[in-house]
């Protein structure tokens, strides 16, 4: 088997912020994405699935649709669909959001902080995608 390395058609996000790190993996597929998310112990917990569209209050604004799905037990499903959803909007690309976030005894300020953790990774992917920096 051989392996190769990370091109620029996938990259590695990090951002650690209130003691939280939170990692992520985006890879570009033609003109979609795949955005892997993780943090803590490291699993899979939800996967989203977005597409864009017109905004339906106004359709010259972009919007975006997407499908969740959830392990049982598991609570990223509104993080993934937040996530993929904005990509998507931002992006106007089929994006694929899987996120995996555990810290044992987590507290309501430590969520809150994980969850801006997570926010801060998709704002600054947005910004490099829209700056052209990768993704042709």
């Amino acid at each position: 088997m051989e392996q190769t390395e990370m091109d620029q058609s996938v990259r590695r996000f990090r951002l650690e912020k209130g003691g939280f790190l939170v990692e992520a993996l985006l890879q570009c597929l033609g003109k979609d994405y795949l955005l892997s998310i993780w943090g803590g112990e490291a699993h899979i917990g939800a996967v989203a699935m977005a597409q864009p569209r017109p905004s339906l209050s106004d359709p010259s604004r972009p919007s975006a649709t997407a499908s969740v799905f959830c392990y049982v037990g598991h609570k990223e499903d509104g993080l993934v669909k937040a996530v993929s959803e904005w990509l998507a909007s931002a992006l106007g690309a089929k994006v694929v959001v899987t996120a995996g976030l555990h810290w044992d005894d987590l507290t309501p300020e430590g969520i809150r902080q994980v969850e801006k953790n997570v926010l801060a990774l998709a704002e600054m992917i947005i910004d490099e995608e829209r700056a052209g920096k990768n993704h042709e």
